[in-house]
C-alpha cells in the first residue's frame, strides 16, 4: 500500500491519477519483460520522493496488464477507488514518442478534441507532468520501445462529474497531477481548472465568457444565454479574479458574471477572492448603497442586522428596492472591469446578473 501522508489539520493526502498511472506503467512493463507481475512497485514523485504502491492484476492471465487503485486520501475526488490500469506492449522502431515510450488512451481515459490545454488535439488526456512520470518509471525498468495503453474502468461515467466535456475532453477522465500528491480540498486544483476552462474558450476564438460560482448559478447562466457555446461558461467558484485576469490576458473582452447576492456584494467591495474564510460581506457597504439609493429604512437596517447578504437581498425584494441590488451589480461590474484592465490590451466590458437563491430568477442586473 502507498505510504500514508498527513496534510494540514490531520487530513490524509492521496495520490494523483498521474502517480497511480506511473506505478501501473512500471508494474506492467516489469510484467511484460519478466513474465510476472510484481506485487508492488515504487515510483518517484516530481520532488524526487519515492512512494510504494500495491499492484493489482486486472487480467490474471496477462502479466503485461497492471493496475493501481487510486487513493485520493480525504479529498472528495471522483476518481477515488478507480483502478488506473496500464497494458504494456513492445513497440517497434516506429513508436511515435521521441524517447520510445508511447502513451495511448484506452477505455475510460479521455481524448483531447479542442485546443487550449497544451496537449495536441487527438492525443490522450495525459498531462505533461504525469507523462514524464510514466516515462521515468518505465525507464527504471527497461530501454526497449514500449507502447502503453492507459485505461480506467468506469472512467467515462466519472468524467461526467467533471468539467472535461467543456474542456473538449471526451471518452473519460484526464490523467492529472503536477506534484503527484492530492491535497484534501485543495483550492489549487479548482484554480487550475478555472484557468484551463478560460484557455479552452479563448482557443476556440471566443471573445465572450459567462462566469458563475457553482451549479445553480451555472444552470441559470446557461438558461440566460442559450446560444453561447458550452465552452463559454466557466464555473469559477471563488476564483473570479483569476478568471478575469486570465481572460483579459487571452484577449477576451466581454464577460458576464452570474451570481447570488453574497458573491456580488464582495465583488462590489473590490474583493476578487470570495471564499467565506478569506473575506466577509461588508455590511457597511450594503448600508451605504442602500442609503445612496434612498431605500426604505427597513432595507438600511437589514444591511447590518445579520452577517448575510441573503437577508439584505430578500429585504430589498420585499420592499421593492431593486435599485439597491442593481447598484451592487453595477459596482461589482466596475470592479471586475478594473481588475481585468491590468491585463487587457482592449477595454473590457463586464456585466453582472444577480439571481435568487435557487438560481431560478433574475432579481437584478447591470
Amino acid at each position: 500500500m502507498a505510504a500514508e501522508v498527513r496534510a494540514a489539520k490531520g487530513l490524509r493526502t492521496g495520490w494523483t491519477t498521474g502517480t497511480c498511472a506511473s506505478a501501473a506503467a512500471k508494474a506492467a512493463v516489469i510484467g511484460l519483460t519478466t513474465g510476472a507481475l510484481p506485487p508492488h512497485v515504487d515510483v518517484a514523485l516530481p520532488d524526487r520522493r519515492r512512494v510504494d504502491f500495491c499492484v493489482v492484476s486486472p487480467e490474471p492471465s496477462d502479466p503485461s496488464v497492471a493496475g493501481v487503485v487510486k487513493d485520493a486520501g480525504d479529498d472528495p475526488d471522483v476518481t477515488n477507488g478507480a483502478v488506473i490500469t496500464v497494458h504494456a506492449r513492445r513497440a517497434g522502431s516506429g513508436c511515435r514518442s521521441d524517447d520510445s515510450v508511447e502513451i495511448l488512451a484506452g477505455p475510460g481515459v479521455g481524448t483531447v478534441t479542442l485546443p487550449g490545454l497544451g496537449l495536441a488535439v487527438g492525443s490522450p488526456a495525459v498531462n505533461p507532468v504525469p507523462a514524464r512520470m510514466i516515462r521515468q518509471a518505465v525507464r527504471e525498468v527497461t530501454d526497449i520501445p514500449v507502447s502503453l495503453t492507459v485505461s480506467v474502468p468506469g472512467g467515462e461515467e466519472m468524467a461526467a462529474r467533471t468539467s472535461n466535456e467543456r474542456l473538449g475532453i471526451v471518452g473519460g477522465i484526464s490523467i492529472l497531477g503536477t506534484t503527484g500528491v492530492v491535497r484534501p480540498f485543495s483550492t489549487a486544483a479548482w484554480r487550475a481548472s478555472v484557468v484551463q476552462q478560460v484557455q479552452v474558450a479563448a482557443a476556440q476564438g471566443s471573445r465572450a465568457l459567462v462566469l458563475s460560482t457553482g451549479g445553480r448559478t451555472d444552470a441559470a447562466a446557461q438558461r440566460l444565454y442559450p446560444t453561447l457555446s458550452p465552452v463559454c461558461f466557466v464555473e469559477v467558484g471563488d476564483f473570479t479574479g483569476i478568471a478575469l485576469r486570465k481572460a483579459a490576458s487571452l484577449g477576451i473582452t466581454a464577460v458576464t458574471f452570474v451570481g447570488m447576492a453574497g458573491k456580488i456584494a464582495k465583488l462590489a467591495a473590490g474583493v476578487m477572492m470570495t471564499h467565506y474564510r478569506r473575506s466577509r460581506v461588508d455590511s457597511q457597504l450594503l448600508a451605504e448603497v442602500a442609503q445612496a439609493c434612498g431605500a426604505p429604512s427597513r432595507v438600511v437596517e437589514a444591511a447590518t442586522a445579520t452577517a448575510t447578504a441573503r437577508h439584505f437581498a430578500e429585504t430589498c425584494m420585499e420592499e421593492g428596492a431593486v435599485a439597491v441590488l442593481e447598484e451592487l451589480c453595477a459596482r461589482a461590474a466596475s470592479n471586475c472591469a478594473l481588475h481585468m484592465s491590468a491585463s487587457a490590451t482592449v477595454t473590457p466590458t463586464v456585466s453582472v446578473v444577480m439571481v435568487d437563491f435557487e438560481g431560478e430568477k433574475v432579481i437584478a442586473r447591470a
